[in-house]
């Protein structure tokens, strides 16, 4: 009986021992866990270092775009609300772009320009013949006292300021033909010729005193327009008087010469042309006296 009892207690024993899982050792391998731990904390200090340097990155890119602002807020004038500064340069490239500037002269010719374009300061000779300007401003030559020739002939004038010439101590040649003027403006006093033939001018348009202290003047070229009369008070200093093709119907003893001195005699005169003119020199015999040749036009 007690054989028995042991017996089942061995097999009892053994069955236990079968069935029981297997005991797994626990690894205490510090490559395992404290791998992880080092990848972890790797891992945070490289995402940290990535997002400092992307930091400084950023900020020295906006640093920078600062910078750049900054200069074009300096150098746009548009944005800080100041007029640019000019210099000569500023003043020459636009118009000798557009014209031909050659040592001091400035040629826009036929280029459709409606207002006079902005000079170099030392522009002695401006050519602006055949455009499409309408208007002549006392500002266009405000600084340019360095003019000694204008030329506008075939353009659309209409009107000039009366102070657009007068302050031009210099100029010398002065060219209005073939415009739509009916008045002249005030002349400077250097000119030696003026040319205003193929307008609209009438004598109401002309000042009484506008030639009589011209005393350079030696060219006067009038013709073509719609005059009533020779213009007064012609300086001494004319070589040649063109007036042909107006509507003068009279002249007077002191139109060319001076009624009250027979001896007068104006020396300088070589050509004065009147044909074309509704009037018969032949009548005003006394008008020429003082000439040493006789005008251009019709005598009977």
């Amino acid at each position: 009986m007690k054989i028995l009892q042991a017996t089942l207690l061995l097999l009892t024993f053994v069955l236990l021992v079968k069935s029981a899982p297997p005991i797994q050792q626990k690894s205490f391998s510090v490559y395992d866990h404290g791998a992880d731990i080092y990848e972890e904390k790797l891992s945070k200090q490289d995402y940290e270092d990535k997002l400092l340097d992307e930091a400084k990155t950023q900020e020295k890119r906006n640093v920078n775009i600062a910078q750049d602002k900054n200069f074009q807020l300096q150098n746009d004038e548009s944005v800080t609300g100041r007029p640019p500064k000019k210099d000569d340069s500023d003043i020459e490239m636009p118009t000798c772009l557009l014209c031909v500037c050659i040592s001091g002269s400035v040629y826009c010719e036929e280029t459709d320009i409606d207002t006079v374009p902005a000079l170099p300061k030392e522009t002695a000779y401006l050519y602006a013949r055949f455009n499409k300007i309408k208007k002549l401003k006392a500002k266009d030559f405000a600084d340019i006292p360095t003019l000694k020739r204008l030329d506008f002939t075939g353009n659309l004038i209409e009107d000039i300021e009366d102070a657009t010439f007068s302050k031009l101590v210099l100029l010398e040649e002065l060219s209005l033909a073939e415009n739509n003027l009916i008045k002249l403006p005030l002349l400077p006093p250097k000119l030696t010729l003026f040319n205003a033939k193929f307008n609209k001018l009438k004598s109401r348009g002309i000042k009484a005193n506008i030639f009589k202290k011209l005393n350079n003047l030696s060219y006067l070229y009038l013709d073509h327009n719609a005059l009533e009369s020779v213009p007064a008070n012609l300086p001494e200093s004319l070589r040649v008087i063109h007036l042909q093709y107006n509507n003068i119907t009279s002249i007077t003893d002191d139109t060319f010469c001076k009624s009250n001195d027979t001896r007068y005699i104006r020396n300088r005169v070589d050509e004065i042309r009147m044909e074309g003119n509704p009037i018969i020199l032949g009548k005003h015999p006394n008008s020429f006296i003082c000439l040493k040749k006789l005008p251009i036009g019709t005598y009977y």
